[in-house]
């Protein structure tokens, strides 16, 4: 019986310096993992709630609050009156919001700090 091996999904951002540094040590450790551009292709809205649930995080930290876009958008503001799945609705349509890296083994969200470990 052959078992399956679960490769890591690494959403991030080929010019971020924290996702540079993070493939750089998930490589270090021989961690098999999948890039995929945020920019290009987010994680749905089903995808981030359900990790997002299960990390048990408020869900304003998964937002790039240091970004352009969320500065452009107004976002600082904006967000106390925003429910839960508008903000993981927001997330999944505009991947510059997420703040990266984002790691997942499919059901939940991966720190790097567990992964350093």
């Amino acid at each position: 019986m052959r078992e399956e091996v679960f490769v890591l999904k690494f959403y991030g951002y080929k010019k971020c310096s924290t996702c540079r540094e993070a493939e750089k040590m998930l490589t270090q450790k021989k961690i098999a993992y999948e890039f995929i551009d945020v920019t290009e292709a987010p994680p749905s809205a089903a995808e981030l709630k359900t990790w997002f649930k299960a990390s048990g995080l408020d869900i304003k930290k998964l937002l790039n609050t240091s970004g352009e876009v969320y500065r452009s958008m107004g976002l600082k503001d904006k967000l106390k009156n925003m429910s839960e799945a508008e903000i993981i609705a927001l997330l999944a349509s505009q991947g510059r919001l997420i703040k990266r890296p984002l790691i997942t083994d499919g059901q939940r969200l991966l720190s790097l700090a567990e992964l350093k470990s």
